[in-house]
């Protein structure tokens, strides 16, 4: 459907005259579909909006309209009004009826925009029959206007988006009337994604065939959907032919080719044959990422092979190729319920040391671990490590280890630590000073238990009078 230039239809009805002369001639009524509802009256309703807008057309648009101008209407004024916004449309038909105004690629592009970002997809198709219709005059020449193409990619990755792939395709027809070009590979690999991604992959693949028949090299892009399209309709081996056919051509994989090939070796249980893959991609130079190792550490714990998860990150630091900012939390999680928090604190210590720090999460889960079977020791020894690194624990735990020390008889030796964690960040609270009150009057240190009350008094910590009496008495004070 198309809408073509015509003259002001005979017999409109317009406004009462007014004061000021109208600069353009008024717009048809609105389409009535467009008209809030419910409404007292459609008719009355329809022709009061009729005149509003005349009004304010002509307040804000000169007679020689030019697409600038349209433009700047678009935008600035009508796009924000409370009443007119939705009869963009309507303004944008209306102008194309004008004899002296021609729209170009600036209110194409508006317009397919504003329609598609707003889900009226119905009337972006109308919209882009027009433009099919009335090109726009920087096509006048020779060569097509280079903004045609980036207007229907944009309306086509709508289209996608909502699954309306038909109509997709109908756009994508549309655009090779209009462009001088083969399109580019992007817009092919948008449209066969969405194939994939809303399970119609058989028509992807004879879009694929369209693609190389229209001469369009594939790039890596394009192989990667194809891979993962394979690998959700199981098949498998076409898979792999798709890996050897891209490397055949030239097109080299990248992180997300190796990802999608050993996610699909995990989902068929080809666990050992996923691993390779890793290790070729290591080969090859390509870098793995963070969701590779996810990929592969997460494929391995379900299979409940802890172990052999672990030794690969063990490998993979060890070769120095472990991506920095990868999260080994439930490795270390798992080990811990598990109770072998001895191999959790080896491994941590390892990969620390490769420059690899854990996160105050992981840290903390490895303390937790450590004190759950007594190991006090080292779990000071991670804290201590902590701290070092400028890793701040939370309140609990710091206050958790803090109550070992001094449960021990250790606690100068917790208010050490203390000290040292405040110097760090630590947020240390009035539970932190009552643990360290406590030790210091089980150990019958009446001089430092006194030091730490005076210190919980500047800083606030003690709520009343007999708050402080009850920790003076209980250090044997007075």
């Amino acid at each position: 459907m198309t809408f073509k230039k015509l003259q002001r239809p005979l017999g409109l009805s317009l406004p009462p005259p007014s004061t000021t002369v109208n600069l353009l001639p008024p717009p048809p009524p609105p389409d009535i579909s467009l008209i809030p509802s419910p409404t007292m009256s459609l008719t009355s309703s329809t022709s009061a909006i009729q005149s509003q807008l005349t009004n304010f057309i002509n307040s804000h648009l000169k007679s020689n309209l030019t697409p600038n101008d349209l433009l700047l209407f678009l935008k600035n004024h009508l796009h924000h009004h409370p009443k007119f916004t939705h009869l963009d449309l309507h303004v944008f038909r209306y102008a194309a009826t004008l004899d002296s105004f021609r729209h170009d690629h600036s209110t194409y592009e508006w317009m397919v925009q504003t329609l598609a970002i707003t889900r009226r997809l119905d009337s972006l198709s109308i919209v882009l029959d027009f433009i099919v219709s009335n090109p726009c005059p920087c096509s006048d020449g020779i060569f097509s206007c280079t903004r045609t193409e980036p207007i229907f990619r944009f309306a086509i990755t709508s289209f996608c988006n909502v699954g309306r792939l038909d109509d997709a395709l109908q756009v994508f027809v549309k655009m090779l009337k209009l462009v001088d070009v083969k399109p580019n590979v992007a817009i092919y690999n948008t449209i066969l994604h969405s194939f994939v991604k809303y399970g119609k992959f058989e028509k992807g693949l004879e879009f694929y065939g369209r693609m190389i028949k229209d001469r369009v090299k594939p790039d890596v892009i394009t192989f990667n959907i194809l891979i993962n399209g394979y690998f959700r309709n199981s098949k498998f081996e076409l898979a792999l032919e798709v890996f050897k056919e891209m490397r055949v051509k030239g097109c080299v994989p990248n992180v997300v080719t190796f990802n999608t090939l050993i996610k699909g070796f995990f989902r068929e249980g080809k666990l050992k044959q996923g691993i390779g893959m890793a290790y070729e991609m290591i080969k090859l130079g390509c870098g793995l990422s963070n969701v590779t190792c996810e990929i592969l550490v997460d494929g391995l714990m379900k299979e409940a092979r802890v172990s052999e998860a672990c030794d690969l990150v063990l490998d993979f630091s060890r070769k120095g190729v472990l991506p920095t900012k990868f999260d080994y939390f439930g490795l270390i999680e798992t080990l811990c319920d598990q109770g072998n928090v001895i191999k959790a604190r080896s491994m941590v210590d390892e990969i620390w040391d490769k420059g690899n720090a854990p996160d105050s999460i992981t840290c903390t889960i490895l303390i937790e671990g450590l004190r759950r079977v007594g190991n006090i020791e080292s779990a000071l020894n991670l804290m201590g490590k902590m701290l070092k690194h400028s890793i701040v624990p939370d309140s609990i735990t710091f206050n958790c280890l803090l109550g070992d020390l001094c449960n021990s008889g250790r606690t100068s030796e917790a208010n050490k630590l203390r000290l040292l964690a405040s110097k760090k960040g630590v947020c240390l609270d009035e539970v932190s000073y009552n643990i360290l009150v406590s030790g210091y009057s089980k150990e019958k240190k009446k001089k430092e238990g006194k030091a730490i009350v005076d210190e919980m008094l500047d800083k606030e910590l003690i709520a009343d009078i007999a708050t402080y009496n009850r920790l003076i008495k209980g250090l044997g004070i007075g």
